[in-house]
């Protein structure tokens, strides 16, 4: 007999409840905010609309279901199950912090604090969950596959995300590496010669991280480059502030990298690392020598439209 559909509410820690978890009462909370000209009343407010909106969709768990929570710190720990129905409540980035850890299992996005949010990846509200639920393990349902992007060294370490990777150094120092596409089916003639740069490190990104820092950096460079859509399988990707000296070139910062292709950074420098979706904690740590392929995964985050 197969198992019953399990909905995994994923949420974070409240701003408020950091500052109780600092401060130890609401009052010292509502002190120190106020000493920094910001009203205590305002952070609760919110805290309690995140809260009203997980009671409600957990709520419109249909009662045949199973159903449990996983906070956001503890996602990294949390064994998803083929069965599950993952519903994020809260906000666009939180569906992306999941994202890397699932394997194919239908998300629900939905919106904690509606106005604060971009609402492009939690699109619902939580009345709509009672709906969106049953739907979603329906065999017609609408589902958006987005692209991810991964990361995979030449020792086997894999980082995967839904926005975008980031490889460069850990500080402000300089990243010093070698750059190249990795095109394996495209003929030798027609693939660029790697070349040496010194900059502030690489970003790889998908349709979906076009909507964030990947649409910054194109902006603030004025690119021509077409960004992708979410689910387009291409990549986009650029350098940051490289720069030109007598053994480093600056004229591959930007491109677009077609279904198959990668982008391969050879390190020379002591220290690098990758991390996706500004997730600094969880990341690849890379060293002279060391080489790093990112291209687009096999694996993509099923959406519920």
């Amino acid at each position: 007999m197969s198992l019953a559909p399990r909905a995994v509410l994923v949420h974070r820690t409240t701003e408020y409840e950091e500052l109780l978890a600092r401060h130890g009462t609401h009052g010292q909370a509502a002190f120190f905010l106020s000493a920094r000209g910001r009203s205590v009343e305002a952070v609760r407010e919110r805290h309690e609309r995140v809260h009203r909106a997980l009671a409600e969709v957990a709520g419109a768990v249909p009662l045949s279901w199973r159903q449990t929570r996983v906070e956001r710190a503890d996602l990294d720990r949390f064994l998803f199950g083929l069965e599950d129905v993952v519903v994020v409540v809260g906000q666009d980035g939180l569906v992306a912090n999941a994202a890397k850890y699932l394997t194919g299992q239908p998300v629900v996005g939905i919106d904690a604090d509606p106005g604060r949010n971009a609402g492009v990846l939690v699109r619902h509200r939580p009345a709509q969950a009672r709906r969106l639920l049953p739907y979603a393990v329906g065999a017609g349902a609408a589902v958006d596959e987005l692209t991810m992007v991964e990361a995979v060294t030449d020792d086997a370490q894999r980082l995967l995300a839904l926005n975008e990777i980031y490889v460069g150094p850990p500080g402000h120092q300089t990243a010093r590496y070698t750059l190249g596409i990795d095109a394996p089916k495209s003929p030798p003639h027609q693939v660029p010669e790697p070349e040496p740069q010194a900059s502030s490190g690489v970003l790889v990104g998908t349709g979906t991280g076009a909507t964030g820092w990947l649409r910054s950096l194109w902006e603030q460079r004025s690119s021509a480059l077409a960004l992708p859509a979410p689910a387009d399988p291409r990549l986009a990707w650029f350098v940051r502030e490289a720069w030109p000296s007598p053994t480093t070139g600056t004229s591959r910062v930007e491109g677009l990298l077609d279904a198959g292709q990668g982008l391969r950074l050879t390190v020379e420098s002591d220290r690098l690392v990758a991390f996706g979706d500004g997730v600094e904690s969880d990341a690849l740590h890379l060293t002279w020598g060391q080489t790093v392929r990112l291209a687009a995964a096999e694996a993509r985050l099923r959406l519920v439209g």
